[in-house]
């Protein structure tokens, strides 16, 4: 396995999509330096679906990741890869159950809290349902109900650090933080989740985690 990139790595991503700032993490978490490309999600249409991009990932999603001529697409595969690539700060647990049980919360986020959240779910619920629908509340009731279940978790696994450390955040870490950042974008009140807000509270004072924040990106923008 390598601990230094052979290859530069490309990482294509837009400020504020939750994927991509897993993968910013990730990369950050490990120390390995990388190249942006910004694919603006909003401007003219999206830049996402234009064919350059798809002609990187045909699904016109974001963060695709570009290693030694290989495309790695979905930040959950993305992430797993760097990790059996350079083994330097291992993102996953040794231990085979609290790999699971990490690749489980992780999951929680990427399946279950932010697909019903996303920015083309936003945009087909605006065009079917115009102001019959409060786009917002139904993206709080997602996230609080997937929040519930993750705090439950974390309480049930207190003291026991199977899924997480606080020495040594990582792959669940990638994929809670940038969430946790949607949740208070659109103004939910997270007071009710404390297990949560000590593992967000922590990993924002660690500089893997400003360095990755939407805005310290190179393409973040005031809206």
């Amino acid at each position: 396995m390598k601990t230094e990139p052979a290859a530069p790595l490309v990482l294509y991503s837009y400020w504020r999509s939750s994927a991509a700032y897993r993968v910013r993490i990730a990369l950050k978490l490990k120390g390995l330096s990388f190249q942006t490309v910004a694919v603006n999600l909003i401007r003219q249409g999206g830049e996402q679906l234009g064919e350059d991009y798809l002609a990187v990932n045909p699904q016109g999603l974001v963060p695709a990741l570009i290693h030694d001529s290989h495309v790695i697409t979905q930040s959950m595969a993305i992430c797993e890869y760097l990790d059996e690539c350079f083994p330097r700060y291992p993102l996953l647990p040794a231990d085979p159950f609290a790999r699971a049980q990490t690749r489980s919360l992780a999951l929680q986020v990427a399946c279950d809290i932010h697909p019903l959240n996303n920015l083309r779910v936003q945009k087909l619920l605006k065009d079917k349902c115009g102001e019959k629908l409060d786009t917002v509340a139904w993206m709080s009731h997602w996230m609080t109900k997937g929040f519930a279940a993750i705090e439950q978790q974390l309480q049930m696994d207190a003291g026991t650090n199977h899924a997480f450390s606080p020495d040594h955040p990582g792959l669940f870490e990638c994929f809670l933080i940038p969430q946790v950042y949607n949740a208070e974008r659109y103004g939910m009140d997270m007071t009710g989740f404390p297990a949560i807000h000590s593992i967000v509270s922590h990993c924002r004072e660690q500089q893997a985690f400003i360095a990755a924040a939407p805005e310290n990106q190179p393409d973040a923008v005031d809206v």
